[in-house]
């Protein structure tokens, strides 16, 4: 049963309240509106405008019937499926992601084609409302779209907290504060709003008399929502023929579920390994490599876009460079060992990028050092590259600082036993492998940040200026094996090379 459909006006002709809206939002409600998608916003309407104004994700339950045009307005208009990793899947829910150009925000929704509810990584019951609140839905009074009706609202608040506020779910307990205050100042709403006799004759409609009385001390009521376990235990032995798996399979199911989402958290957050642990890139991962001259501002790029895509898109990044970044475990001992060995070498060879340059041949010291310096840098390279590519067939996208290439030697993240005259041709050999692996394992985008040598001398006041000169005017000359390169002056204010650097990586997920 469909709806009837507002009139244009009564979603865009509102007042003040739509402009904190994000336009590609809008332009989907406006296109649900139009083509008559059944359709509602079932979360709390006290915080649908946070979804709206793309401060967090906008949950939609579409008729079933309207599954497939919902799907080709989302994707018409620029939004993207992304799945999730199998073990956070559901076959009733969809993740579309968008870029809203305008504000340079990510925007999701979720797609929901059935009431489910259950545990954050198992949602194992299949509420059978839907087309009975669909048919109730109302446009709410300040923003352009439709929502539960209030009683409805209250109903559902209620059994979602019996099915979902369990402290033996990881992810409800470690937000367990912040999610019960949640249903608190929404029940605290709903009584004020909703009519005590209404709720009672749509539990009773839904639920049936036995559990109708419950359902209103419920909202009512002193005891907090997490607290009422004799309303809990009613509820689910009420939804028992609606679960997706029996009590004995969703305990392991949940069990492992807890276990991949643990694994996923430490590596997101210590490990970096190239695995995916939530949301995957549609279609395979991406390689996007920003390159550029000390003090273009590399470092600064690659974690902004990291922060914006982590939010919603397992990202990576990945240090291709020597300095302050994270290491293999191949290199970091070397590492250790530099600012030991650094007040020994008091010039550099041409070729350097820092400290004092001699015009010199280096020496017998120097040379050995950077045999050794050299070989380690190849290995950890080799040992990046492969994580990099791996995690993107895997769905990951990677995003990394600096990308090695052996078009120019000696600098620009290419070999560094050229600077050397004598090198044993087995360890030129042995390093020229590592690079020529990068020119096999081109990356999927180039992102090339332009700048001239005053702006890299006031950056960075130690590096070498003919140095400097010098690989600014190697920058265009590098091809990655036919990348896609685009280049981006970074000159510029930050905000619009960043926002120049979100619609290149947006446009090739």
């Amino acid at each position: 049963m469909k709806h009837d459909a507002p009139h244009k006006t009564d979603v865009i002709g509102r007042s003040g309240a739509e402009n904190a809206i994000l336009p590609l939002i809008l332009t989907v409600l406006n296109d649900f509106h139009r083509q008559d998608i059944s359709y509602c916003s079932w979360k709390s309407s006290k915080r649908v405008h946070r979804g709206l104004a793309g401060d967090g994700d906008l949950d939609l339950l579409v008729a079933k019937q309207d599954l497939h045009r919902a799907q080709a307005i989302l994707l018409q208009r620029g939004l993207k499926l992304f799945p999730c990793v199998a073990y956070r899947d559901h076959p009733s829910m969809l993740s579309f992601l968008g870029y809203d150009e305008p504000s340079s925000r990510l925007v999701h929704l979720h797609l929901h084609f059935r009431l489910i509810s259950g545990n954050s990584l198992l949602k194992n019951y299949c509420l059978p409302w839907q087309e009975a609140i669909l048919a109730r839905t109302v446009v709410h009074p300040m923003l352009p779209i439709r929502i539960l009706d209030p009683v409805d609202e209250a109903l559902l608040l209620i059994v979602r907290s019996c099915l979902e506020l369990r402290r033996s779910d990881p992810v409800m307990l470690r937000n367990w504060r912040a999610e019960t205050h949640k249903f608190a100042l929404d029940r605290m709403e709903l009584a004020v709003r909703d009519d005590r006799l209404t709720l009672r004759s749509r539990a009773a409609e839904l639920l049936g008399d036995d559990l109708a009385e419950i359902i209103v001390a419920a909202l009512y009521g002193k005891p907090a929502l997490e607290d009422q376990r004799r309303l809990r235990r009613r509820i689910k032995r009420h939804f028992r023929p609606h679960r997706t798996y029996n009590a004995f399979e969703a305990g392991l199911r949940s069990l492992g579920r807890a276990v991949h989402w643990v694994a996923g958290s430490l590596n997101k957050r210590f490990l970096g390994a190239s695995r995916p642990w939530s949301r995957r890139a549609p279609g395979g991962g991406h390689v996007v490599a920003v390159v550029g001259v000390d003090g273009s501002g590399k470092s600064t790029v690659v974690t902004t876009i990291r922060e914006w895509l982590s939010q919603e898109i397992d990202t990576v990044p990945i240090y291709f460079g020597t300095g302050a970044g994270r290491p293999s475990f191949v290199l970091w001992p070397f590492k250790l060992i530099v600012p030991l060995i650094t007040p020994l070498v008091r010039t550099k060879p041409k070729g350097a990028s820092h400290g004092k340059i001699s015009d010199r041949p280096p020496g017998p010291l120097y040379s050995m050092l950077l045999m050794i310096w050299a070989t380690a840098v190849a290995v950890d390279k080799r040992i990046k590259l492969s994580a990099a590519h791996r995690g993107a067939n895997r769905g990951l996208v990677v995003i990394t600082d600096r990308y090695p290439q052996n078009e120019i030697d000696g600098f620009n993240e290419g070999p560094l036993m050229s600077r050397l005259a004598v090198v044993p041709p087995w360890l030129r050999r042995f390093e020229a492998t590592a690079y020529s692996l990068a020119h096999r394992l081109p990356p999927d985008l180039v992102i090339k940040l332009i700048v001239p040598p005053e702006t890299c001398a006031k950056r960075e006041p130690d590096m070498d200026p003919a140095v400097v000169t010098s690989r600014i005017e190697a920058i265009p000359r590098l091809r990655f094996s036919g990348a896609h390169v685009v280049s981006i002056d970074a000159q510029q204010p930050l905000a619009d090379v960043i926002r120049a650097v979100k619609k290149e990586v947006w446009r090739i997920l």
